[in-house]
């Protein structure tokens, strides 16, 4: 965050922001944040039925045999769900393979989402100088402020875009190939956003760079889904967030050279072609993900992945399984409108809603406000307050993804969602309550680090690695693509009128409701949100389909 981005907490919400201050934090929280739209909630009723399907599927799975596991299918119901077999993926006993170097492979896609998101927030200002666009008498201009809008919302916007294409090219080409794919526009986009001399080859760069993370958001969370054993699934799928706040971090150090070299920011935005790089080569070397080498019939390619991610006596347990699982339907792959039929608009709706908490909880008033509320308690240093912030969440998300197999989705959300409204509710009664006037500084930093914490424990991990569990492998690239590419337009959208409605309504006010936001999340999640711990894809596959 720049010097002089916010203006010191007055009385309940004397807040004043300068024009740069609005792009900084647009980047800075968006990088935390993801989104959907709204959707009609499910019934109580309809997730015990969810989760009693769920217990008797894997109740039933595991006293079949060989021989039935062959033969059987998983009979929908009435309502007309996948006839699918659900055989678990699971690699118990020893395994001579790994998935570790190949999740950590595929997590550079995670460091580069969160870098290009948080690089601008330091080098705005110094780029815009260089590129001519800013002085001491345009600064507050109308020049400064359009072209200052397009360098940070070029990036949301080839995100968009990016999110959208990201699972339709997973489905066509492969995960390993689209990985690959998607490092050409991150290194282009990061080559010219540092070799840019004018603001309109700096404006491609970004919007390059945001295709590339908007695919990068589709198919991290789907590629570590998919190909990690069902025991440790939870753990390594919440490794993405926190190599995504790792690569935030990364950024803010990138730029504390700036103020001795203001041209550092060409190396900031140009270091990230290495990562890219390093993507494209290492996902030469990884293998394809089994399920979709087996849904393309190419069984012994699958073969192959599945003796390098689980060893080779695995091989013909997992290959039968596999094929088992996809026997029951002779379907073409779906399309963009089954999403929205009604034997996936059930579970379809349950994802998104929970992408749509997540945005309206308040991470971003919480990024957005967080210099400010760090200077109310005499932190002056705006690159301390970014650091606490950063700090917090990479500790909640690594708290997390030892918690995930354990405690299980579900109940992490509960937990995230609960304190985080406890506490809104506390910085929203340290701006408004005289009695707490003389603490308000120290409440306010406590409410704000309690709020991120809370936030990377679940709301912020869990829903993306949720979504790839909870979608059938017949829409699952798709659906998690579309959840995403709502989470792009929504953080925009969002973007262009908090600072209306806080004006309007007050920060104070604007906190309380967020906290009714988060009591809405915990009811919804309590009654609408199945546990998928430690069932594999296709027994989750079944219960959910079964019960449409």
């Amino acid at each position: 965050m720049q010097s002089s981005t916010y203006a010191a907490v007055k009385g309940n919400a004397a807040f004043a922001f300068q024009r740069r201050s609005f792009f900084s934090n647009l980047v800075s929280r968006s990088a935390t944040t993801t989104t959907g739209i709204r959707f009609k909630p499910l019934h109580s009723s309809a997730s015990k039925a969810m989760g009693a399907k769920l217990a008797r599927a894997e109740n039933r799975i595991h006293s079949l045999s060989s021989v039935k596991a062959r033969s059987g299918r998983a009979q929908a119901s009435s309502g007309g769900g996948d006839e699918e077999e659900a055989i678990p993926l699971r690699s118990e006993g020893k395994s001579s393979g790994t998935v570790l170097p190949f999740v950590g492979v595929a997590c550079l896609g995670a460091i580069l989402f969160g870098y290009h998101l948080g690089v601008v927030n330091g080098a705005l200002e110094y780029l815009a100088k260089d590129l001519g666009i800013a002085d001491n008498a345009v600064l507050q201009g109308k020049c400064c402020f359009s072209y200052s809008w397009w360098i940070v919302s070029a990036l949301l916007a080839g995100a968009t875009v990016g999110s959208f294409t990201g699972g339709a090219l997973a489905d066509k080409f492969g995960r390993t190939r689209t990985f690959q794919l998607d490092a050409i526009p991150l290194a282009v986009g990061a080559f010219l956003c540092a070799t840019a001399q004018s603001v309109q080859t700096m404006i491609v760069g970004r919007l390059l760079a945001g295709v590339g993370i908007g695919i990068s958001s589709a198919i991290v969370p789907l590629y570590i889904s998919e190909i990690s054993p069902t025991e440790i699934r939870g753990a390594l799928g919440s490794v993405n967030q926190l190599f995504i706040c790792i690569g935030i971090l990364a950024a803010l150090i990138a730029g504390l050279p700036l103020a001795a070299n203001p041209l550092w920011w060409r190396t900031m935005f140009g270091v990230a072609v290495i990562p890219s790089v390093l993507l494209a080569i290492g996902m030469g070397f990884s293998p394809e993900s089994p399920r979709w080498l087996v849904q393309q019939g190419k069984l012994t390619q699958a073969e192959k992945a599945i003796k390098t991610l689980y060893g080779k006596e695995k091989v013909v347990e997992l290959v039968r399984d596999l094929s088992n699982s996809g026997q029951g339907t002779s379907e073409p792959e779906a399309g963009w409108f089954d999403l929205f039929s009604s034997r996936y608009w059930k579970v379809v709706s349950v994802g998104a809603a929970l992408f749509l908490f997540q945005q309206l909880a308040g991470i971003n008033a919480v990024v957005y406000y967080s210099t400010s509320v760090f200077r109310s308690a005499g932190i002056e240093s705006d690159v301390a307050a970014s650091a606490l912030v950063g700090a917090s969440n990479v500790f909640g998300t690594a708290v997390a993804s030892s918690l995930m197999d354990k405690m299980g989705r579900k109940s992490l959300l509960l937990t995230s969602f609960g304190g985080m409204a406890l506490s809104m509710l506390l910085l929203s009664l340290s701006f408004t309550w005289k009695a707490l006037a003389a603490y308000s500084g120290t409440l306010a930093v406590v409410g704000t680090v309690l709020y991120v914490l809370s936030f990377s424990l679940g709301a912020g991990p869990v829903p993306a690695l949720l979504l790839p569990e909870i979608f059938a492998s017949r829409i699952r690239a798709k659906a998690v693509a579309l959840s995403l590419g709502m989470h792009w337009i929504s953080n925009f959208v969002i973007g262009l009128y908090f600072l209306s409605v806080v004006t309007k309504f007050g920060i104070s006010s604007v906190y309380l409701g967020f906290a009714g936001v988060c009591v809405l999340a915990v009811m919804y999640i309590a009654g609408n949100v199945v546990e998928t711990k430690g069932r594999s894809l296709e027994e989750i596959e079944l219960a959910l389909t079964s019960g449409a």
